[in-house]
């Protein structure tokens, strides 16, 4: 869903950013969802509602102590709208969804009780979240309940090894195609 280059009135980019959120906590790929263009047309123009705020503080500025508390004012502004009062339950879930998905991809190690609060919930609700979170984003993490915290798995590949690992047969294919040419060159192909 490409977006168009044209300025789009304050309702509708109040609508374009629930429906991207929802697109992007779907599993729809970014791209489709239209985050992107959503925020090149969002730092464009000079209308700002709670909603779109909340979009530039979680996908521009990566503040999520901004994303909270603009998440607690967009419930205020959908309660009172009344195209986008159904969405409410929806948006609430969506938007905890992606704060934590991105706040735990940035985080190697969080606690739960502080994502609990950035969540605006109760900390044992808050670990059933990261459970069903960890199964739907499919991130590498653990979750240490003992010690109340959610431990990210960050076991990457160096680069050099990565580099190894690409080039590791280019030898035997750069022989075989100089024993491919030398043969048709013998041939007289």
């Amino acid at each position: 869903m490409k977006m168009s280059r044209f300025p789009l009135c304050a309702p509708l980019q109040r609508v374009q950013s629930l429906s991207s959120l929802y697109a992007r906590s779907s599993g729809i790929n970014a791209e489709y969802g239209g985050i992107k263009e959503l925020i090149k047309v969002l730092q464009q123009e000079s209308y700002k509602d709670p909603i779109t705020e909340f979009v530039e503080s979680l996908y521009v500025n990566f503040d999520f102590d901004e994303a909270q508390s603009k998440l607690k004012e967009c419930t205020t502004v959908i309660e009172n709208d009344f195209f986008i009062v159904g969405c409410l339950d929806d948006f609430t879930e969506n938007a905890r969804l992606i704060i934590s998905e991105i706040f735990c991809r940035i985080h190697q190690r969080i606690e739960i009780d502080m994502l609990a609060d950035k969540l605006n919930m109760a900390p044992a609700e808050a670990e059933k979240w990261v459970v069903n979170m960890i199964r739907q984003a499919h991130l590498d993490a653990k979750i240490d309940s003992k010690n109340g915290y959610v431990v990210m798995g960050g076991t990457s590949v160096p680069i050099y090894q990565k580099l190894i690992d690409k080039t590791k047969d280019l030898h035997l294919k750069a022989n075989s195609c100089c024993q491919k040419v030398d043969k048709k060159l013998a041939l007289g192909i």
